[in-house]
């Protein structure tokens, strides 16, 4: 019997380090830090803020240059952005206020080759429906809450097809209810989908429920701590004594001690509570 071959990696990290300016030296904010994304995997990275996450993703992104090791997309270093990766930040200004929404998702089309204006407003229609957006095609940004400016947000970047999806804490600055139904929602387009997903956040829970795979950063200067597979568990698995399990451990491991769970739509969720 003949096995199946195994996904090709997307993204791969390698011994990344990342250092800022400072007072005519330098701080060291990502230390000697690898991984890799395969297609359709959900790659997490977790820890506490000022652990490095976010460049990580801007370096990923091509908008930070390591100053050691490598990044490379499908083999190739990443020298800068481009349209095989697209971004989601937690910021809702990241939408033109001037445009529609349905303006809004053709705008991130634009840098598609050979594709019609008809086939362009195709698939940005597509999109907004994916997230459920469907009779506000045609609202402006300054009408919308922010639960669905994020949900443009996502409708833009799933519209370009990229290789992979970064996501910079896209949730962090809604409300608790909103947030878990973006969770939910994402889960699902991924599910659909089957998207690759680089996603930083720095809510354990919210770790768990979106990530096939979590990988844990120390505090400043970031270092790989350990990794988790938590691809059989997510949204359904709530409350469940394996989510309870993870959950408490990842918790131990970042800052020792025995784990401690909220509420799920507590913000005591966040590892900044610590």
């Amino acid at each position: 019997m003949g096995s199946s071959a195994e996904p090709l990696v997307v993204l791969e990290a390698q011994g990344l380090s990342i250092d800022f300016p400072a007072d005519g030296g330098a701080i060291r904010a990502v230390d000697n830090v690898s991984f890799t994304i395969r297609e359709g995997e959900r790659l997490v990275l977790l820890g506490p803020s000022g652990c490095g996450k976010s460049s990580i993703l801007k370096a990923a992104a091509g908008f930070l240059k390591p100053s050691a090791g490598s990044i490379a997309l499908r083999g190739r270093p990443v020298a800068g952005p481009g349209p095989d990766r697209v971004v989601v930040f937690q910021e809702f200004d990241q939408l033109l206020p001037w445009k529609s929404v349905r303006d809004n998702v053709l705008f991130g089309l634009k840098r598609k080759p050979g594709l019609s204006a008809a086939e362009a407003r195709d698939k940005a229609d597509a999109a907004i429906e994916r997230v459920g957006l469907s009779r506000a095609a045609n609202a402006y940004p300054h009408t919308l809450s922010g639960g669905m400016k994020q949900r443009v947000a996502i409708a833009r970047a799933l519209a370009a097809e990229p290789e992979i999806l970064l996501m910079d804490e896209p949730f962090a600055a809604l409300d608790a209810l909103t947030r878990e139904r973006l969770q939910e929602e994402l889960i699902g387009l991924a599910d659909s989908l089957g998207f690759t997903l680089l996603f930083v956040t720095h809510a354990i829970d919210e770790a768990i429920l979106v990530g096939s795979r979590l990988h844990l950063l120390s505090a400043h200067p970031g270092r790989t701590v350990a990794t988790f597979d938590v691809s059989e568990l997510g949204a359904g698995s709530w409350g469940s004594p394996s989510f309870a399990s993870v959950s408490d451990e990842v918790h131990r491991i970042l800052f020792g001690g025995a784990g401690r769970r909220a509420p799920r739509s507590a913000a005591g969720q966040e590892l900044a509570h610590v």
